[in-house]
């Protein structure tokens, strides 16, 4: 790897007079200066890995003295020197974290993997200090008792709650062995997801399903999921009824892995489905199958179910220890939905007619392998096949005939192009700068009249080095207290890499997944607020959802596929007849969509409704959960608990996978205003939406954002109807 000298030009990173973002280090450490790179852009080819933890450890010493400046301040506590003094501290630490923190979900290896490990005690220890601190909380305990005689405007009073608020939710009250006792769980927690997704990612990226294409070849397995055998192929049978486009993202899959000549099956949902999905073995499909489902559970040490029921037991006894009932009373108690009996109203009031559809669905795949000859009952394994082939009997809608029109630089486009119609942004390639790998691509993005509002990068192809799913994460914020701070966003995506010289193709669901990402990165980009921690995405769990999700309506808008939906070979824009099938289609498999993704939530719920868990079999639990819901034996959970990796992989999603359907209800009502309007792009609900909802950040309660926005807050109804599951 490249020195810093040698990396970048010496004016890049030049020191200069002391700054709230550099640190006392070596001065090859690029965290020790200011960096003058394009719109301050991390100069990632001059961090190498054992800058980091140096970094980490002067940013964590310095964050302490910013705090201890605060408290021994001898002026009486105020807004200015206390919760703004807040907003000011952390500056270095942010910067060392953004950069770290993204490197290690979408580019990790062996030692950031280690400092990740060797960090997490000591930065759990770090804010629980900070949090715990009663000097410090006396300072914002007495500004906030004088709160209606500050004169504070609305954000400012917005700020100060949400300061009061979370060091109340961090112990702050609470005794000293209380509070010891609360440090000493937050640590161990800490640690215990790190390893969570950390074993996860090694079970993803050891495995692969090795097929040959040749007449003495055989599929195997390579690497240590935790599955043995081999299984033999005639030909090259292993294929069979795999689509070209799958076969070309396998072969390149398998050279990734060092295996030339042959083609993988590898655990990225963007060949692992598409292979369930038209693979005509079944005995593959099993296998396969088996071992998506088992990530996390396969013994050895990278076996989740232990850490599973000692992270479940720490949960339930923090949230007694701040004075709730269960884990989810505490976790909900600062969202939207605030109670756990909420939640599961809306789980279960699309539960039953999502079950009642999956078993007539399930109905149908079994008479379709029935008269195909196949008499075994229908499996997790087989539904991906048998819907697919459904589908294309009821729609004529065909996946490998699809896919040629989704080509994903195209689609990125699209994405851009509806930014820019709805908020007036544009985005321009710069090719000049450098990512933190080869495969990330730098847009500047800009206002009409070229005002500069950040910049956005984009990493959508799969490699072992990157965690699965996608994301939308910042390496800086926006803020514009002290100074105007634009944004740098990340989207990260694991989509299938093509062929040398072709265009990498998407599924429909593969599209709708980079808009609902770009859509969060728009809520980082058009962020415009005072404070950095209301900025952005920093808002209720359960709020969060709603401007990725609403952005995903206008791809499969007839307006956007006609104009960017082009096929890849001859270049002709999608037929009318096939879109109008797409939308036909879109309720097509809701039944197992919400079967699968309920399912899911309501297990979750079911964890961490647990008022004294004791010592517990996460898997048997699942079970029994899963039995008591009635869970269709054809179907598994979207996320089984040894690989959830958004519930106990941290503590972002841990009794908050509901989100996405209570944000669906909004989603739902909001995109209706588009066509109430009779526009999918009308101005004015554009300039409301953008005001209240992209830009506004945590500047107001969610419910209160809503309202401005729509006039109301919305029902059910437009959920029940989107998903095909409204009683008619």
């Amino acid at each position: 790897m490249m020195t810093a000298s040698e990396a970048m030009p010496a004016e890049a990173l030049s020191p200069e007079a002391p700054s709230p973002e550099t640190l006392a280090l070596l001065a090859d450490n690029p965290f020790a200066v200011i960096w003058k790179t394009p719109f301050g852009l991390p100069p990632f080819a001059a961090i190498r890995p054992d800058h980091i933890f140096p970094a980490f450890e002067a940013a964590l010493g310095k964050n302490r003295s910013e705090i201890a400046a605060i408290v021994a301040d001898p002026a009486a506590p105020s807004f200015a020197n206390t919760i703004e003094a807040l907003e000011r501290a952390g500056k270095a630490l942010s910067r060392v974290g953004g950069v770290f923190y993204n490197l290690s979900g979408a580019d990790t290896n062996d030692a950031l993997q280690a400092i990740d490990r060797d960090l997490s005690p000591l930065t759990s220890r770090h804010w629980s200090a900070i949090m715990m601190d009663p000097d410090l909380f006396a300072r914002v305990d007495a500004v906030h008792a004088q709160r209606d005689a500050l004169g504070l405007d609305a954000e400012q009073m917005r700020l100060l709650e949400r300061t009061y608020r979370g060091f109340i939710r961090s112990g702050a009250k609470l005794g000293p062995e209380e509070k010891k006792r609360l440090a000493a769980i937050n640590e161990r927690l800490s640690g215990l997801g790190i390893q969570f997704g950390q074993n996860v990612l090694k079970d993803e990226s050891s495995y692969a399903l090795i097929v040959e294409d040749k007449a003495e070849g055989d599929a195997g397995l390579a690497g240590d999921a935790g599955l043995a055998g081999d299984v033999g192929l005639a030909g090259d049978a292993g294929l069979a009824g795999l689509p070209a486009f799958l076969i070309a993202a396998m072969a390149r899959a398998a050279t990734d892995r060092g295996h030339p000549g042959k083609h993988a099956v590898t655990l990225s949902r963007s060949i692992i489905e598409p292979f369930l999905t038209f693979s005509t073995r079944r005995d593959l499909r099993e296998e396969a199958f088996i071992a998506w489902s088992k990530r996390g559970e396969n013994g050895g040490e990278t076996d989740n179910r232990a850490i599973v029921a000692e992270m479940v037991k720490l949960r339930a006894e923090k949230a007694r220890l701040l004075g709730f009932a269960t884990f989810a009373h505490f976790k909900l108690d600062d969202s939207m939905a605030k109670t756990p009996e909420n939640v599961r109203d809306l789980l279960e009031l699309v539960w039953k007619p999502a079950k009642a559809r999956a078993a007539q669905e399930a109905a149908n795949l079994a008479a379709l392998a029935q008269a195909e000859g196949e008499n075994s009952a229908i499996r997790p394994w087989d539904w991906r096949h048998y819907a697919e082939k459904v589908r294309q009997q009821t729609f004529a809608l065909d996946e490998a005939v699809l896919k040629p029109y989704l080509q994903l630089d195209r689609i990125i486009q699209a994405a851009f192009d509806v930014a820019g119609k709805l908020f007036g942004l544009t985005f321009e390639a710069k090719p000049e700068l450098e990512g933190y790998h080869p495969d990330v691509r730098i847009w500047e993005v800009k206002e009409k009249g070229g005002r500069h509002i950040g910049l956005f990068l984009g990493d959508y192809f799969a490699r072992a080095s990157k965690r699965s799913g996608a994301w939308m994460s910042a390496y800086r914020s926006q803020r514009n207290f002290e100074g105007e701070v634009r944004p740098i966003i990340v989207n990260v995506c694991n989509f299938a890499k093509p062929a040398e010289g072709k265009p990498a193709l998407l599924s429909i669901d593969d599209a709708r997944t980079l808009f609902h990402e770009f859509g969060h990165a728009l809520h980082g980009l058009l962020s415009d607020v005072r404070y950095g921690s209301l900025a952005g995405t920093s808002v209720s769990r359960d709020f969060v959802e709603l401007p990725s999700q609403l952005y995903e309506h206008w791809f499969l808008t007839r307006e956007v596929m006609q104009e960017y939906c082009l096929h890849a070979e001859t270049g002709e824009a999608i037929p009318e007849a096939l879109i109008d099938k797409i939308k036909r289609a879109q309720t097509f498999n809701q039944g197992f969509a919400t079967v699968e993704y309920t399912s899911s939530a309501l297990v979750d719920l079911a964890f961490h409704s647990l008022e004294n868990p004791g010592e517990i079999d996460p898997l048997a639990f699942e079970a029994a959960e899963l039995a008591r819901l009635g869970m269709p034996a054809e179907i598994t959970m979207r996320h089984r608990t040894p690989h959830f990796t958004h519930v106990f992989s941290g503590d972002g999603y841990s009794a908050g996978y509901y989100s996405y359907l209570w944000s669906e209800v909004m989603d739902a009502d909001a995109f209706n205003a588009f066509l109430e309007a009779g526009d999918v792009f009308a101005p004015e609900i554009a300039a409301k939406l953008k005001r209240f909802i992209y830009s506004a950040g945590d500047t107001r309660d969610a419910a209160e954002a809503y309202t401005l926005f729509r006039g109301r807050l919305p029902t059910p109804d437009a959920l029940l109807e989107k998903r095909g599951l409204a009683v008619v």
